[in-house]
């Protein structure tokens, strides 16, 4: 078993820790930020991911697993230092890169005895080549020192399951030397390894994310077009997905992708390419049908409805998907602002990310709207004049569709993820949007009870 440090403690650095920890390795987790690192020491996870904090117990208490902001300690006499700190988005869609400068100036001043670096963080091809050279220029000790691309492909809500049972782990060396310890490090978890360069590892990072992408892109795409010309998203997706050639995954039609890897990751690309003059169009369409999808419900609901102003909006997702409290580019942050300046009055329901919501998006009064979170989502749709559903959180699709006719004051729902069906949402005399289907809609505009819905046209 080997010596491991890690530098940071998001979704790619705790869960890797955790994960080597898990298969007998000596871990420290390195942070920056001492409150956070008795947090954990406390056994509380920062991060919300299914079976993590139940790991950080289990090694923690065994002596395999621990955290310090004391980087020297850490770095000094390890066999490996995983990199897993943040490559933000900069304005232009380059990555920034200097959470991955410090970390390496850190090693070079540190290490005391051969060690490998090995970059987890997703990093723009070529990267680990000049984190190679920066860790020589600034290194103090006469020790070995080699840097390593080991990218991550897990996913957020299954991170850990998706690390311990990984389709493949991809590792990019340069020397027979890092290769084999890389190798003898992830031999416990026993899965398939590809070995290949460093800059061919980075770019399977990139290559792989941007694909899956653009296979989300494409298809709500051509949700967009079934739409108009009568076919139905769902029996196309089925119909393709016998094809082995393409696959049945990431093939639902929807409001367009999230979270910290696709976004980002098709920007960098982009921007990489654009800087050896070349032009990737595949992947600039896939942002571009991207930033547009974020919205079309908002844009349905905008012809539908005279005004949001006054009106009780039910707004149930907020996370960029289930089984996380990751906000980044959810879909929420796009359409939330649009209806708060349309003065609609929001309750917003989601059972993991309302308080990172707030520190965004505060409760209470917003220029001519308002925002209230609420704990359940009877709450959210009792008297509300339509719904948007942006997140298919468990919770949701466990509601009937007679649920929304009951609880709403007029039963008008936008659909962002296709949960319903539209036959039994039209049963239930619901009004229901969603992505690359028929619409259902009301033939009697005015409700039993009196009142009537807000319309421009159907």
């Amino acid at each position: 078993m080997k010596k491991i440090a890690v530098a940071g403690t998001g979704y790619v650095g705790l869960v890797a820790g955790v994960c080597f920890a898990e298969m007998g390795h000596q871990v420290t987790c390195v942070d920056i930020d001492q409150n956070k690192v008795e947090l954990m020491r406390s056994g509380i996870s920062p991060i919300y991911e299914a079976d993590l904090q139940d790991l950080m117990v289990k090694n923690y208490q065994a002596g395999r697993l621990d955290y310090t902001t004391d980087y020297q300690v850490a770095y000094k006499d390890a066999d490996a230092i995983f990199i897993g700190v943040g490559t933000p988005e900069q304005p232009d869609g380059s990555a920034n890169l200097s959470y991955i400068a410090t970390v390496a100036r850190q090693i070079a001043e540190s290490v005391e005895k051969d060690c490998l670096v090995v970059v987890k963080s997703t990093v723009p091809v070529g990267t680990n080549d000049k984190v190679d050279q920066f860790i020589q220029d600034f290194l103090v000790n006469d020790v070995r020192v080699e840097v390593a691309s080991n990218p991550e492909f897990l996913a957020q809500g299954s991170a850990v399951h998706d690390t311990l049972y990984a389709e493949r782990i991809i590792i990019g060396t340069e020397s027979k030397w890092a290769e084999e310890l890389l190798q003898d490090i992830y031999k416990p978890f026993n899965l398939p390894v590809v070995s290949v360069n460093r800059r061919s590892a980075e770019m399977i990072k990139y290559a792989s994310n941007d694909f899956l992408a653009l296979k989300i892109s494409y298809m709500n795409d051509i949700a967009n077009l079934c739409e108009l010309v009568g076919a139905d998203i769902q029996d196309v997706a089925k119909g393709m997905s016998f094809d082995e050639r393409i696959g049945s995954k990431f093939l639902n039609a929807g409001i367009g992708f999230g979270g910290s890897c696709f976004p980002k990751d098709t920007k960098a690309l982009d921007y990489l390419a654009k800087q050896n003059g070349y032009e990737l169009k595949t992947v600039q369409a896939t942002i571009d049908v991207n930033k547009a999808q974020k919205t079309m419900l908002y844009k349905k609901a905008s012809r539908r409805l005279i005004t949001f102003n006054g009106l009780k909006v039910a707004v149930l997702g907020l996370t960029f998907k289930p089984g996380t409290d990751d906000l980044r580019e959810a879909a929420s942050l796009e359409n939330v602002p649009l209806l708060l300046e349309q003065g609609a009055d929001i309750y917003a329901f989601d059972p993991v990310g309302a308080d990172n919501f707030a520190k965004v998006h505060p409760e209470g009064q917003h220029g001519k709207g308002r925002i209230t979170y609420v704990s359940n989502i009877e709450e959210a749709l009792r008297e509300a004049n339509v719904c948007f559903i942006f997140t298919e959180w468990g919770e949701v699709k466990q509601l009937t569709p007679i649920m929304y006719k009951e609880l709403m004051r007029t039963p008008l729902v936008y659909d962002g993820r296709n949960i319903y069906s539209v036959e039994e949402m039209e049963q239930a005399q619901v009004e229901y949007h969603s992505i690359g289907r028929k619409a259902v809609e009301r033939q009697n505009m005015k409700e039993s009870n009196g009142h009537e819905l807000q319309s421009t046209r159907y």
